[in-house]
């Protein structure tokens, strides 16, 4: 079960499900009752789509993994789990998934099978191997779960709520994946990979961790001209978008060499907040309402 689990990256599948969550509730009609059936068909179809795509994507670099301290372990580069094994998990679940989401609906379907080739294809074996800015493009199919999720109710992605959405999940990511390549600057030059630290060193990464940081909390704290902003937003994507900025003012007065991990945890509380706050003004407001205050 533990090599299934690593195999699949269930931590990650977890957080790309309540990205889902937050892009669906954000196109969901809030005047009509509610039916959970979409939202357990939207999770169990995205579950195995992301788990196919996760296996895929350790049987293709299991030859790298065994050359990083940080990913050694994982099934495939351990030995516990074959590659062969891990392309037919890979294939079986993305496909099953596949066919679960096009029943639903099939440009959900469609926006997932994109983000599998983004992700699997041009991200894996292009822009990972060769660019050290390819966390940038890399980023896009990071993003796409919460479109993946708002498609189910709605057609029309060019709309300011899902822009938001996809904004702030792609600007996160950037500060995200440079502070882990600062901390495992070595383990990525052992397999490598030529990420923003060893070609351009932690000081220039440091800084464009800060052109990112300022642009995704300054959309994160302008969300009310996108969306419909109340009290959570005071009470809570304030407070955050101040202290992760603290904690990144921190992380870079010590070069990247100390306060790595508060950055990096609040950096990850911070994107959560500014998810799930425009939901929760959307529809504690609606709930109010209804209740007449």
């Amino acid at each position: 079960m533990k090599a299934y689990l690593d195999l699949t990256k269930t931590g990650i599948i977890i957080f790309a499900l309540m990205s889902a969550l937050a892009g669906y509730a954000m196109s969901a009609s809030v005047g009509r009752g509610f039916d959970g059936t979409p939202i357990l068909v939207l999770l169990m179809g995205l579950y195995f789509a992301c788990a196919g795509s996760f296996a895929l994507n350790q049987a293709q670099e299991w030859k790298k993994d065994r050359l990083m301290d940080r990913t050694k372990k994982r099934p495939i580069a351990s030995g516990m789990i074959a590659p062969w094994q891990g392309y037919l998990i890979g294939f079986s679940f993305t496909a099953f998934g596949l066919l679960v989401l096009y029943a639903l609906n099939p440009l959900t379907a469609q926006l997932t099978l994109a983000t599998v080739i983004m992700y699997n294809g041009l991200y894996t074996l292009i822009f990972k191997k060769y660019m050290a800015f390819g966390a940038v493009p890399g980023a896009i199919p990071g993003a796409m779960p919460v479109l993946i999720g708002y498609s189910v109710n709605s057609p029309y992605l060019l709309t300011p709520e899902a822009a938001y959405l996809f904004l702030i999940m792609f600007l996160w990511q950037m500060p995200h994946f440079w502070s882990l390549a600062i901390r495992f600057k070595d383990d990525y030059a052992k397999a490598g990979f030529p990420v923003l630290p060893t070609q351009l060193g932690a000081s220039r990464t440091l800084y464009h961790i800060g052109l990112y940081m300022f642009v995704y909390v300054g959309l994160a704290v302008g969300s009310p001209w996108f969306l419909q902003a109340n009290v959570m937003y005071l009470l809570l994507v304030v407070p955050v978008a101040i202290k992760v900025m603290l904690e990144f003012f921190k992380y870079f007065k010590a070069h990247g060499q100390q306060r790595w991990l508060p950055f990096f945890l609040w950096t990850n509380l911070s994107v959560l907040v500014f998810l799930s706050v425009p939901v929760l003004d959307r529809w504690v407001f609606y709930l109010w309402s209804m209740q007449g205050f």
